[in-house]
């Protein structure tokens, strides 16, 4: 993200006087501007003779992140990222990636939606578990408690022909290959994906193949109250980050969101409307209450129709 000093010309608001005071504040860039905690901000404008200017800059600087929303790649990238000979990513189900013509592509951010009940982890759990065996590694973000070594162990065993011996020699290789980090907040997450891009650039984290976070709206969900511009800045924020991830390192990055009530009784993705842009795919998953039967239909897909459905078994 550029630094504030670049916008002068064209936002005036953001002077001088406006990059001193956030410099105060070690901010330089507009991604430094995000990770400050903009409450503490508003209030240390108040200790100088122009508080009312610098307010009015630090307002400047959220809508030109809210307006973030045109394509962050150009046509002439585009066409040549399709072109390129992308991988799919096991999902450790047959019948879903079947379904998904693959998998799940390297290069696109995949959100699995649906209710508690829906077998979003489990999904990311035998993701976790096919791409470990086989690929490379994992970094699994874990908001909520919800990875279990246990069910991973139970994931390889069950779908393992091997001897006892060859299938603990496996698991062990499986869980070598997954890191798991526990974030519990926003912060927390830019943290670890700011270092996570600079670990790829350096070639450090060069055998990672799929990112996992379950789930991303419980750490986006509490910063959105209220109504105001930094928590959907932020939100943006975070899926220009993922998408460019996943497009710069041929990473494949699976997120998962849960459902809120929407008009007329019905449910609905959490995170509004700005979020359903961000994704590449968006997938919703929902469970049978009588028979032990899972649904997967597409919200959103380049290359699947809208509505598109299948059922599996977990």
């Amino acid at each position: 993200m550029p630094l504030l000093r670049c916008l002068e010309y064209d936002y005036p608001l953001i002077d001088s006087d406006f990059r001193n005071f956030c410099a105060s504040h070690a901010i330089i860039s507009v991604e430094d501007f995000l990770l400050h905690d903009l409450y503490v901000l508003v209030i240390s404008t108040e200790q100088h003779h122009n508080s009312e200017r610098l307010k009015e800059g630090i307002t400047q600087v959220l809508t030109i992140i809210n307006k973030q929303h045109q394509p962050w790649v150009d046509g002439q990238d585009l066409l040549d990222d399709a072109l390129q000979n992308k991988r799919f990513l096991p999902t450790g189900c047959k019948s879903i990636d079947t379904f998904l013509l693959g998998g799940l592509r390297e290069g696109y951010l995949t959100e699995l939606v649906g209710t508690s009940s829906s077998g979003k982890t489990q999904i990311c759990l035998q993701a976790a578990s096919a791409v470990a065996k086989s690929w490379g590694k994992i970094i699994f973000l874990d908001s909520g408690n919800s990875f279990s070594p246990k069910r991973v162990s139970q994931i390889i065993t069950q779908t393992s022909d091997l001897s006892a011996y060859e299938v603990d020699k496996g698991l062990q290789q499986v869980m070598n290959n997954i890191v798991c980090l526990s974030v519990f907040d926003i912060f927390t997450l830019f943290e670890v994906l700011h270092q996570l891009k600079n670990n790829l650039r350096s070639q450090i984290d060069q055998h990672i193949r799929m990112v996992i976070i379950d789930s991303i709206s419980s750490l986006i969900t509490p910063i959105l109250g209220g109504g105001g511009a930094h928590g959907h800045a932020l939100m943006v924020s975070v899926g220009f980050l993922l998408k460019r991830l996943a497009h710069e390192h041929d990473i494949s990055i699976l997120v998962t969101n849960h459902m809120v009530a929407g008009e007329r009784g019905t449910s609905k993705p959490a995170l509004g409307e700005s979020w359903r842009s961000i994704p590449h795919v968006r997938l919703l998953l929902s469970r049978g209450h009588i028979r032990n039967i899972s649904s997967m239909s597409v919200l959103r897909h380049p290359h699947m129709a809208t509505g598109d459905r299948v059922e599996f078994e977990l």
